[in-house]
């Protein structure tokens, strides 16, 4: 299952940071962001998923209204479809929300973490099958996975959550995108001392745990009324760390 982490700051002027695991199949294709959706979804831009042709992650910049990011992590509960429809993909969700769509309740999908980040703040919204729960995160760092916000019973969150808070508490007044994303990548990187089976481990072979699912991309991004900066990287060996080169950021404005 994906980890995603995020600094919520107290000035409601500071922008809102995050720090996104993806863990998926590799056998799955997908494509790095871009502008995928140019008819349905102008102006987003995503990782996309080939096969539903939805998205994981997905962001837009103030130019279409709002500058917004969102990114959707699977949960562990089963969701049974109502009636003889099949269950939809959940990465119809991810693009409505980019562009500032609520789920529908019930979404008719399998159970999720949304995480939604804008310059109005940071809200997770958790289907488990019985009905949606929308939280506003408090300033402060949150860490999210396939159970609750901040859940200690997930052991990763329980492991590695002390120490991104200490880097919220830690943080300098004035600290830049590259600047953080370094601290924080540092801190992502040392996490991988740990094996990618251990269950307290952040880039993951979940395969021991029963699911096909290898950590894939790490992606950080900002987001303030200004707009989104967003960088990604592809992990070369799925499900280890091997130093990913990451690319140019993306300015969405």
């Amino acid at each position: 299952m994906c980890t995603v982490i995020l600094d919520v700051p107290t000035r409601a002027d500071a922008p809102i940071r995050l720090l996104a695991v993806r863990d998926e199949d590799p056998e799955r294709a997908w494509d790095p962001p871009g502008e995928w959706w140019p008819e349905e979804r102008p102006g987003v831009v995503g990782v996309r998923d080939r096969r539903a042709n939805g998205a994981w992650l997905a962001a837009v910049g103030p130019s279409t209204g709002a500058a917004r990011l969102a990114v959707l992590l699977n949960r562990g509960e089963t969701v049974r479809p109502h009636g003889s429809a099949p269950l939809a993909s959940r990465g119809g969700i991810v693009l409505d929300a980019a562009a500032g769509i609520d789920p529908d309740d019930p979404p008719g999908t399998a159970a999720f973490n949304l995480v939604e980040v804008s310059a109005e703040g940071a809200h997770v919204t958790e289907w488990g099958g019985s009905g949606l729960r929308r939280t506003r995160l408090s300033p402060g760092a949150h860490m999210l996975a396939h159970d609750g916000v901040d859940d200690r019973a997930t052991a990763r969150i329980a492991r590695w959550l002390p120490e991104f808070a200490e880097l919220h508490g830690n943080a300098p007044e004035a600290e830049t995108f590259p600047m953080w994303r370094a601290r924080w990548i540092e801190l992502l990187a040392r996490s991988t001392a740990l094996a990618p089976g251990d269950d307290r481990a952040i880039i993951r072979d979940n395969r021991a745990h029963g699911y096909p699912t290898l950590s894939l991309l790490v992606c950080a991004a900002e987001v303030d009324s200004d707009g989104v900066d967003l960088v990604t990287a592809a992990l070369r060996r799925p499900g280890h760390w091997g130093s990913p080169a990451f690319g140019a950021p993306l300015a969405l404005r």
